[in-house]
């Protein structure tokens, strides 16, 4: 089975970058998990009225509403067969910021445009994923459409009441090390939240992932 990022890039996936192609070409039929250390050189919020907002999506391990410098975190990637079948690879980010532990949830399996990620420690919002190789080699990562799914409610999650995410992935050659620079957007509050950090990898083998990164909750609905 082809991973996830290899089957959503199609031929831009051998544009990237050698390293980040080992990075993002991880999945069950290689048997293989990349779990990443680093530095948040800067975690960022936007003015003190996004805060509430932030705060709600802490609640879920989807949004954080702290802000720090040189922060260490980890990003555990591992994949998994969820419940229904369908082969989910981890996207979890931890880190403490002022003696609070932080984490940032989401996992990722094959929607019918490409990757549909779900966000948070119930799967509670699914978010189109587009995808697409730059032309230094790095990972250009934009959300789309958003879906709210809970019990017997399914609907469109407006804009207004989320954030839209950038985020870009590269890997330097003089340093050895992946650097990631992430940003969150409101349509009508503008930067929500956003870090920028560099990080080195370890691959693992594996067939499934701790129980610990898996959400508490799995959703079908795409």
């Amino acid at each position: 089975m082809t991973s996830l990022f290899r089957a959503a890039l199609g031929a831009d996936f051998d544009s990237l970058h050698p390293q980040l192609q080992r990075r993002f070409d991880i999945g069950l039929e290689k048997g293989t998990a990349c779990v990443g250390r680093g530095i948040m050189s800067e975690i960022r919020r936007g003015p003190w009225w996004t805060v509430p907002f932030l705060q709600i999506g802490r609640l879920r391990n989807i949004l954080v509403p702290d802000v720090g410098i040189d922060v260490p975190f980890v990003i555990a990637n591992y994949p998994y067969r969820d419940p229904f079948g369908r082969e989910t690879v981890t996207f979890v980010r931890e880190y403490r910021v002022g003696g609070r532990q932080r984490r940032f949830d989401a996992t990722m399996v094959a929607g019918p445009g490409g990757i549909v990620d779900y966000l948070g420690t119930h799967q509670h919002l699914a978010v189109d994923l587009d995808l697409s190789a730059e032309p230094d080699g790095s990972l250009l990562l934009r959300s789309g459409a958003q879906r709210f799914h809970e019990g017997l409610f399914s609907f469109r999650f407006p804009m207004a009441f989320s954030g839209s995410a950038t985020l870009r992935e590269r890997y330097d050659d003089a340093d050895g090390r992946f650097h990631v620079d992430l940003r969150v957007e409101n349509t009508r509050l503008g930067f929500l939240f956003g870090y920028r950090g560099s990080f080195t990898c370890e691959w693992l083998p594996a067939s499934d992932s701790p129980e610990r990164y898996k959400p508490r909750r799995h959703e079908q609905r795409l």
